[in-house]
């Protein structure tokens, strides 16, 4: 299964829980006893929440995905050569070198989000999903502007 069909199954899934979860919500408020009412409200907070930060995760990926098929069109799609351990892992040692190349690449011009988006497959290969998402915002960022 592909990672954006997991992502919308668990979408869907993440829904329906949403869905029984608010109604239990409504239920607790209906009782009209206060302590149920603030309980029901608490628990019809926790699914707008996720459902926010659903979206937002899913507004990231798709956002990725432009960014991708554009940069794929162009021709300056990292390639994925490095080599790999037995488990399916890229080795580290490599990923570090690699790593410099496309720092140095981001340093050199800091306003194209095509590095940046470089930067972070490199920070991603490496292991740093922190700093990977940060450089994918900045990336998305700066596309946004230059469109």
């Amino acid at each position: 299964m592909t990672a954006k069909r997991t992502a919308i199954l668990l979408a869907v899934v993440f829904v329906a829980y949403a869905g029984l979860l608010g109604w239990r919500g409504v239920l607790l408020i209906g009782t009209g006893d206060p302590v149920a009412i603030v309980l029901g409200i608490a628990v019809l907070v926790i699914p707008l929440l996720g459902a926010y930060l659903v979206w937002r995760e899913l507004q990231f990926g798709r956002q990725t995905e432009v960014l991708a098929r554009e940069l794929e069109a162009s021709g300056g799609l990292p390639v994925d050569d490095l080599p790999r351990r037995p488990s399916g892992r890229i080795d580290r040692a490599a990923a570090d070198e690699a790593f410099g190349r496309y720092q140095a690449e981001a340093e050199a011009a800091p306003d194209d989000w095509r590095v940046w988006f470089r930067l972070s497959t490199a920070y991603d290969a490496a292991g740093d999903r922190k700093r990977a998402r940060q450089s994918m915002r900045t990336a998305i960022a700066q596309h946004a502007q230059s469109s």
